[in-house]
């Protein structure tokens, strides 16, 4: 009998989280065997497809060592992973229905997403810019009257640039674009005098065009965008994995290589409000 209890005990002691009640997204994966992740494929530096057809990126790195994370938390032998392209419109309709497990781009977090989707802890830093052409430059948003502005629909960068114009009585015309290469078109061909953005993913979106030289970034900001990686509402146990494996990533200092690898091999460097990101998230176990 002895002998009983004592394997009894070993068993339960080897289901690890296996004998967990598990429920959202981590029963999902388990059920399936398959971690799917959700990305923008034209936000370089964080998720594009290289020339060999692959999804990579800052953000796809974060969220290939979370779906690492997921698996030795259920015990997988084995955990395929799956990405779907999303598009800036039906980014939360995919995380909320559960097309997808995360959304791992340049989702911005505010109180108002939160109440269609949750978010992990921050994973970049940056603000709202003007990229110009070098030949008509616009060095501040306060260039802007009397011009023609780009911006993508449905994203903070459009609602804090009007929020900033009409703060400062700048009378522009503010066009929407459903994506970047509309908005490089626009400002290419003039329609546009500036095309709005995230500075970090507009300074990726010149070293993508390969014309460095032709192109002005405006060094001042006109707003806040702390990113981070996109899941389910009350789907706390998930969240934990995911918020476990970045900050484990940021108290180990994996980071580091992170951003070498595809900030600082294009000549970006990090701000002093990004290296407190990382150091305040970088919480303990």
């Amino acid at each position: 009998m002895r002998q009983l209890i004592v394997a009894a005990a070993l068993a339960m002691l080897g289901c690890g989280a296996n004998a967990e009640n598990l429920s959202g997204t981590l029963q999902k994966v388990k059920d399936t065997g398959v971690f799917t992740i959700g990305y923008i494929g034209d936000s370089q530096p964080f998720a594009f497809v290289n020339p060999q057809g692959t999804p990579v990126g800052y953000s796809l790195d974060l969220c290939r060592k979370i779906a690492m994370a997921t698996k030795e938390k259920l015990g997988l032998a084995e955990l395929e992973l799956k990405f779907v392209e999303l598009t800036f419109e039906n980014r939360f309709d995919a995380v909320a229905d559960g097309q997808v497990d995360i959304e791992c781009s340049t989702s911005t977090i505010t109180m108002s997403r939160q109440e269609r989707v949750d978010f992990s802890l921050m994973t970049f830093v940056t603000g709202g810019s003007l990229l110009s052409k070098s030949d008509k430059p616009i060095a501040s948003v306060d260039e802007l009257a009397g011009k023609t502005v780009a911006v993508l629909k449905g994203t903070t960068t459009a609602v804090a640039l009007k929020a900033f114009l009409q703060s400062r009585q700048i009378d522009a015309v503010v066009v929407s674009v459903a994506d970047d290469p509309e908005g490089l078109a626009m400002l290419n061909d003039g329609r546009a005098d500036a095309y709005a953005g995230d500075q970090v993913t507009l300074i990726g979106q010149i070293i993508k065009s390969r014309d460095i030289r032709g192109y002005t970034l405006s060094q001042d900001l006109f707003s806040f965008e702390p990113y981070g990686l996109m899941v389910r509402r009350n789907d706390a146990d998930f969240r934990l994995v995911v918020n476990r494996a970045i900050a484990k990533i940021y108290r180990t200092g994996q980071f580091q290589s992170l951003f070498e690898k595809w900030f600082a091999a294009v000549g970006i460097e990090p701000s002093p409000v990004l290296i407190a990101m990382y150091k305040l998230q970088a919480m303990p176990e």
